[in-house]
């Protein structure tokens, strides 16, 4: 009539508890990696970091702290933070200035200074944005986008040789 005497009959009983958490983290899993996916499409140099050299790669930037070098960053966005102290020259698709940048600025597509930002240095860039407030000294180079520059100039050539 015990029951407690049986050994049996509580081992049975563990065993599919821990196969029961055993199924739920499976699901846990998959939202953080979801979740990690966008915050790798941008780095992040907080504004107690001092950075000296060249920084390249192949996903955005946020800068808050201070870079002195050069940035290379071809086909994506470098934002200058509030924060931001950038003494670099600057290569990417899209420059995004809330700081101080000290240095030329190469873009692909867009240089965009906000009312917060200052900018020293020449531009090269398809289009260019400064806000109202903006402190900007240096030079301006528009230029159209490598693959659509081939098709505009021909055209562009025709009717001036017709």
């Amino acid at each position: 009539m015990w029951k407690p005497n049986q050994p049996g009959n509580n081992s049975p009983t563990p065993t599919p508890e821990p196969a029961r958490p055993a199924a739920t983290p499976a699901p846990t899993y998959e939202p953080p990696a979801r979740a990690a996916a966008p915050t790798g499409d941008q780095a992040t140099i907080g504004k107690g970091l001092v950075i000296k050299g060249e920084i390249s790669g192949s996903e955005s930037l946020f800068v808050d702290g201070k870079v002195e070098g050069t940035i290379n960053l071809p086909g994506n966005r470098v934002t200058v933070g509030r924060n931001g102290q950038v003494a670099a020259n600057i290569t990417s698709r899209e420059i995004v200035v809330l700081g101080k940048v000290r240095g030329n600025v190469i873009a692909t597509d867009r240089v965009d200074i906000r009312s917060e930002g200052a900018l020293t240095g020449d531009v090269t860039a398809a289009r260019i944005s400064i806000e109202d407030g903006a402190f900007f000294k240096g030079g301006i180079d528009i230029r159209k986008p490598d693959s659509k520059a081939g098709a505009p100039a021909t055209s562009a050539a025709e009717p001036v040789k017709a």
